[in-house]
């Protein structure tokens, strides 16, 4: 592998710094530092929504060999603000591959780091929690960190700003010959839409800042919160909705929206140390005992579940809450990915209970 002639260094907010070479685009950049251990899948991670603010270290120490190309993504762009590889591959090779990975972050603005030791960066973020940090290409200055740089920090419409600059800017519809369904768009995924598509739901996507009057206007057979960045609490707009809609259709959610749900049902939500991030993440179904590996996304957790709740998967390394439903109401979610992308497709059948019910 060739040397890329641009020097950089990692900073984190405690001062640790790594020292690496850029890739991708050359401008300094900000955000919240976590790490993610899949194998594979990397423009899928780049271009998730719920990556939106953070610079995501890759644990695998290859990235880059199979290129990339206009299929394996989660979104229209990356979402990431930034890249951080051990070695990022100049030439791969892949039959569907149509550009490289530092070619693919610079035509995007994404600024990268490579030639970084990412196991001793990945020890020292499970050691002190994840934390802001920036990617400083030589002669940047340094700036004051934070993970929503750049974006209004005031709450409008009741989301998160991370969430408003990811959701849906107006409604869209995907036509389907089954019963009709509202998607709450927080940063959907597209292989959650691929799924939904191939359910045949009548589906409109809507913005994240819905009401429930604007939802209940479209007439839903049930309700679907999707997965999103960001702390689940800055959105009470999305809280209220749920608590109104409850009881007067079914509702399902993944990642924030299971978090959201679980808000609006009276739980709590923290914030883990490191965070759950990759396809490899093994889970336990409490009511069958059956063992899952699940791709995970969320530096959130749910705690303190209220007596209606009744937890349904449980994580197998910390025993954190992976999904939950309503004793008594047609009410549940999912911390975890079934959809994958990246990732296995083990819990994909996870989804067919729900449309399920819909059809009824």
């Amino acid at each position: 592998m060739h040397e890329i002639p641009y020097q950089a260094t990692l900073v984190l907010a405690d001062g640790t710094s790594f020292p690496g070479n850029v890739i991708g685009a050359r401008a300094p950049v900000e955000g919240e530092i976590v790490f993610n251990t899949s194998m594979t899948g990397y423009q899928e991670i780049l271009t998730d929504p719920s990556y939106a603010g953070q610079i995501v270290v890759l644990t695998y120490p290859l990235i880059g060999n199979y290129g990339t190309n206009a299929t394996d993504v989660e979104s229209k762009k990356p979402q990431v603000r930034g890249l951080v590889v051990h070695e990022a591959a100049l030439h791969p090779s892949h039959w569907l591959s149509n550009e490289s990975l530092d070619s693919y972050l610079a035509r995007h603005g994404i600024t990268g780091i490579t030639r970084i030791d990412t196991r001793r960066l990945t020890q020292h973020i499970r050691e002190h929690g994840s934390m802001p940090g920036q990617i400083l290409p030589a002669g940047s200055p340094p700036a004051p960190v934070a993970s929503t740089a750049g974006l209004d920090p005031k709450l409008h419409r009741g989301i998160s700003p991370l969430v408003e600059a990811v959701t849906t800017p107006q409604p869209y519809h995907l036509p389907g010959p089954g019963p009709r369904m509202v998607v709450m768009d927080f940063g959907i995924k597209h292989s959650i839409l691929r799924i939904i598509k191939a359910a045949d739901i009548d589906t409109w996507v809507v913005p994240a800042w819905f009401s429930a009057r604007d939802i209940a206007s479209l007439k839903p057979d049930g309700l679907f919160l999707s997965n999103g960045p960001g702390d689940p609490a800055e959105n009470p707009g999305a809280i209220a909705a749920v608590q109104e809609l409850a009881g007067r259709l079914p509702i399902f959610g993944i990642c924030l929206g299971h978090q959201i749900i679980a808000l609006a049902m009276g739980a709590a939500t923290t914030k883990l140390k490191f965070g759950h991030h990759g396809g490899n993440h093994p889970v336990r179904e409490i009511a069958s005992g059956r063992l899952y590996i699940t791709t995970h996304n969320h530096g959130y957790t749910v705690q303190r579940l209220p007596a209606d709740l009744e937890p349904t998967f449980i994580d197998l390394t910390d025993t954190s809450l992976e999904g939950f439903r309503h004793r008594r109401l047609d009410i549940a979610g999912l911390q975890f990915h079934p959809e994958a992308g990246p990732g296995p497709h083990d819990t994909s059948h996870l989804f067919d209970p729900f449309w399920d019910r819909l059809r009824r």
